[in-house]
């Protein structure tokens, strides 16, 4: 990258930190394995340089915490597309605002729980009958075989505390009109790599803003950088939240389309390799004080 570049990326002070937000299923982790290893390395760089990594998922808190011991890492994450954040008590010096403690980590939810929404799909099905399944009615071996996890990762993604997703069967004209119905009754419907998620109005940027905007409250107005990587619609607002927007390409959907143009780019590889190669060129110039 050049001279120009790094300058639009980041003020070179001492009054500066770097945080990267990162999607899991296709960026971080690849589409089809769930592997991370091609990615080891540069997780291990952030950690050296301080550099903290959100981890910002639709996935669930029992999801999140199992991955998170695999990558040794033990900082914030987002769970449920942007529903709730989990904070570690020592990131801050203080209480975030709005925050309860909950499983041994500050939390601050931005919707309701997920019984609201389950209400919500329940009366739905009365004119959308057998075009969907629930992922709180499906067995764990179903969650399996559309999934691709283990048992154990299966039973952590069953786990939703704000939340439904729901497996399509039908055509794309009823999963319009489900959507518009839904979201007439409230929810805000939400595409992902394998569910359309059924919530609140959350999404993945929300909560990258928040965060920064607490970093800064609680550092002393300290600067944050924030960059992102995503590879699908649900990572978009994620992606236009952030200073640096980095669009991981997949094996199985274009890249997702951004309105920002500044500071946006695409990695030359699919998932965790791409990811890699990105920020490998990004972390010289994040980590410089």
């Amino acid at each position: 990258m050049s001279n120009d570049v790094i300058k639009q990326i980041m003020p070179l002070t001492d009054k500066h930190q770097a945080l990267v937000f990162s999607d899991l299923d296709g960026t971080l982790l690849d589409h089809y394995s769930y592997s991370f290893e091609e990615a080891e390395q540069t997780i291990e760089a952030l950690k050296r340089y301080q550099i903290p990594l959100v981890l910002n998922t639709s996935k669930t808190f029992d999801e999140v915490l199992a991955i998170q011991d695999e990558m040794q890492i033990h900082g914030p994450f987002v769970v449920e597309n942007g529903a709730a954040i989990y904070i570690p008590k020592s990131f801050f010096p203080e209480k975030p605002k709005g925050t309860t403690w909950r499983n041994g980590f500050w939390m601050k939810s931005f919707t309701h729980k997920r019984q609201h929404w389950q209400n919500i799909l329940k009366k739905l099905n009365v004119d959308f009958e057998g075009c969907f399944e629930m992922f709180s009615e499906m067995p764990i071996e179903r969650i399996i075989e559309l999934t691709g996890l283990d048992q154990q990762s299966a039973i952590n993604a069953s786990k939703r505390e704000f939340g439904e997703p729901l497996y399509w069967h039908a055509n794309e004209e009823l999963k319009k009109q489900l959507i518009n119905s839904a979201t007439n009754l409230g929810a805000s419907p939400l595409q992902g790599g394998r569910f359309l998620h059924i919530g609140g109005n959350t999404n993945k940027g929300k909560v990258l803003s928040w965060l920064c905007n607490e970093f800064e409250r609680q550092n002393q107005g300290q600067v944050t950088t924030s960059i992102a990587l995503g590879d699908g619609n649900n990572d978009i607002a994620m992606l236009e939240a952030a200073d640096v927007s980095v669009r991981i390409t997949s094996p199985v959907n274009p890249p997702p389309i951004l309105q920002k143009t500044k500071l946006v780019y695409t990695s030359p590889v699919d998932g965790p390799k791409g990811w890699s190669q990105v920020l490998n060129q990004l972390i010289p110039i994040l980590q410089i004080r």
